[in-house]
């Protein structure tokens, strides 16, 4: 089994930035997430958010495409979502994501901003890079893909 050390914040966003994260639903699912997580062999460190988007602090093993993780998280939890009793909304994730990686020594910081998600949003105290929800595959700083 090999050694690995992989830590990734990714944050999506809900179809149209609607706010169906209803306050009934968010705990839910953020433990369907935390859940679905670590069935998919990651460490989950931090789930968060507010109505229209979720952060995750997240460790994925180097053996699963980031984009691969993610695409599953979105999929099973928009089809878990569809097929809770008594949710009112049509439920679905916009097309595409943001991911940054982090080292361990940030780790603290990452997940104690993916858990306050809420606070930061009501205080303007948010970190803008840490903010990206990008449709288009685009690299570093706005870069086109080469």
């Amino acid at each position: 089994m090999p050694y690995w050390q992989l830590y990734y914040h990714i944050v999506w966003a809900t179809h149209k930035r609607k706010q169906l994260i209803t306050a009934n639903l968010e705990p839910a699912l953020h433990k369907y997430l935390r859940g679905k997580g670590l069935a998919l062999g990651g460490i989950v460190h931090a789930v968060g958010g507010i109505e229209d988007h979720v952060h995750i602090a997240v460790s994925v093993p180097p053996r699963l495409a980031i984009a691969t993780f993610v695409g599953q998280l979105k999929g099973a939890s928009s089809h878990w979502v569809n097929h809770l009793s008594g949710y009112p909304n049509r439920f679905a994730w916009q097309n595409g994501y943001g991911v940054l990686s982090f080292g361990k020594s940030r780790k603290p910081f990452v997940v104690r901003y993916v858990r306050t998600q809420r606070q930061h949003h009501l205080t303007d105290g948010l970190i803008t890079a840490m903010e990206h929800i990008e449709v288009e595959n685009v690299g570093p700083a706005g870069s086109a893909p080469t």
